[in-house]
């Protein structure tokens, strides 16, 4: 689907026309995929348009780009401020955010010592990533980075040609997301997703050493459900325990929550309880409805 327009894009310090935030050709990160990006989700609050978990994920664009050795030219404060001020341009109540570092023009080669850092902020109106029915899974061929060669902890441009490529094959295949295994064989995650499954009544999510992204919706969902009662782990997990799961969701800023009805065209029961009482609390704390969890809301002003 493509982009819904708004007014004006963060670019640099200054905000400007959609139309006019271009980048030269010869921009260091198209063609080595240097970058560093977030994807973060604004929610129509009844006290206005907040970001949810704002700050959390500037710290973690900060995190990626100290791992890919990427010089940040503003403080997180002052990203923070961007974001809200680019979110409050667009005059929506609701949308997509999308902070992105790169390496700009003026140097080529694969050194990035000389390289520049350049910033923008998009947002647009984009609905959940995968829908709103229980979806469908397969194991992807394609496997997850090992940590010593491309950093997983990173949320780095470069490191979603392996999750494009491993998304394209399930949509291909007829599927709607893929799981991506470990180089070990233990699942990792998904193509843009964390993932959970619940073996004999524990909900387990596979460990970072295993290649997962440390998820800011992830983190929201195990307090979430520890403040539900509910026994959560961070555990490896094999292929064959979604095989017989109880349940299986997955969590992601864009996809929110999705229940998962099979994997490998084993049926798994879709939109069970647990799944079904985390989703609810987390929309309902996104959009500012849960005073235990206001605190997650940061008001675009």
């Amino acid at each position: 689907m493509p982009i819904q327009t708004t007014p004006k894009i963060w670019m640099n310090g200054e905000l400007v026309d959609w139309d006019k935030a271009q980048v030269h050709i010869l921009t260091h990160t198209l063609h080595y995929g240097t970058g560093v990006f977030e994807g973060i989700r604004a929610y129509a609050t009844p006290d206005g348009p907040a970001v949810f978990r704002l700050t959390d994920h500037i710290k973690r664009l900060f995190n990626s780009a100290r791992i890919m050795d990427m010089d940040m030219p503003y403080t997180v404060d002052e990203l923070i401020e961007a974001t809200k001020a680019t979110v409050a341009s667009t005059g929506l109540d609701a949308c997509y955010i999308r902070p992105l570092a790169y390496y700009g023009y003026g140097e080529m080669g694969l050194n990035t010592l000389p390289c520049t850092t350049d910033v923008a902020i998009a947002c647009w109106p984009w609905a959940p990533f995968l829908g709103h029915d229980a979806i469908r899974m397969k194991i992807s061929s394609w496997t997850r980075h090992d940590h010593n060669t491309m950093p997983p902890a990173a949320k780095t441009v470069g490191n979603y040609v392996n999750s494009s490529l491993a998304k394209v094959e399930a949509l291909r295949a007829g599927y709607d997301e893929a799981v991506m295994l470990a180089p070990n064989g233990m699942i990792a995650e998904c193509t843009g997703e964390n993932i959970f499954a619940v073996r004999n009544g524990v909900i387990i999510t596979p460990p970072l050493s295993a290649g997962a992204l440390e998820g800011i919706t992830q983190s929201s969902v195990m307090t979430i459900a520890r403040d539900l009662g509910m026994d959560i782990r961070v555990d490896n997990l094999a292929r064959s325990d979604l095989y017989i799961a109880e349940e299986i969701f997955v969590c992601g800023t864009a996809a929110e929550i999705s229940s998962v009805r099979s994997v490998d065209d084993r049926e798994v029961p879709a939109n069970g309880p647990m799944t079904t009482a985390i989703a609810k609390v987390y929309i309902d704390a996104a959009n500012g409805k849960v005073d235990r969890y206001k605190d997650w809301n940061e008001l675009a002003v």
